[in-house]
């Protein structure tokens, strides 16, 4: 079954158009593709300075951006479970949806921690620790001024 799940993520998200997304930007950033286990691409040596993170995922395609993805998982050893797990939600959110839902997650997040990943939704399911993350301390939330005629 485990097989067959993942063959229907990797499907949905060529359908959806999110991993043919990666692989321009695989490109786009002078990455070298591979395929890997659980239907998903590696693109190492990705060369744009956006996003500022080890690896971030476009559908099915994981683009590595300092060193090889086994320099980052001799730091982060369950890195590419954290990564698949995105690849799951590009698939959930039906693909070009996943960009202002992520960003709307990071946007709560910085509001509620400071950083972009301490409250969003999608990293904390993707596990903040297999990220190479650290749990973040919730702040409070600011309060709205109340707005009187007087």
């Amino acid at each position: 079954m485990h097989e067959r799940a993942e063959r229907v993520r990797a499907v949905a998200n060529w359908v959806n158009l999110s991993t043919p997304l990666g692989m321009v930007a695989a490109r786009v950033g002078r990455a070298k593709v591979r395929r890997a286990d659980h239907r998903l691409w590696i693109a190492e040596g990705y060369s744009l300075p956006f996003p500022a993170a080890g690896a971030f995922t476009i559908g099915s395609v994981v683009l590595v951006t300092q060193g090889s993805l086994a320099d980052l998982e001799s730091r982060f050893p369950e890195i590419l479970d954290h990564e698949r797990a995105h690849s799951w939600q590009w698939a959930a959110t039906l693909g070009l949806p996943f960009l202002p839902l992520y960003a709307a997650g990071a946007l709560w997040s910085r509001l509620r921690t400071g950083t972009a990943h301490g409250a969003n939704p999608f990293e904390l399911h993707a596990n903040l620790a297999k990220g190479g993350y650290r749990q973040v301390a919730k702040r409070p939330l600011p309060r709205l001024r109340r707005v009187s005629g007087r």
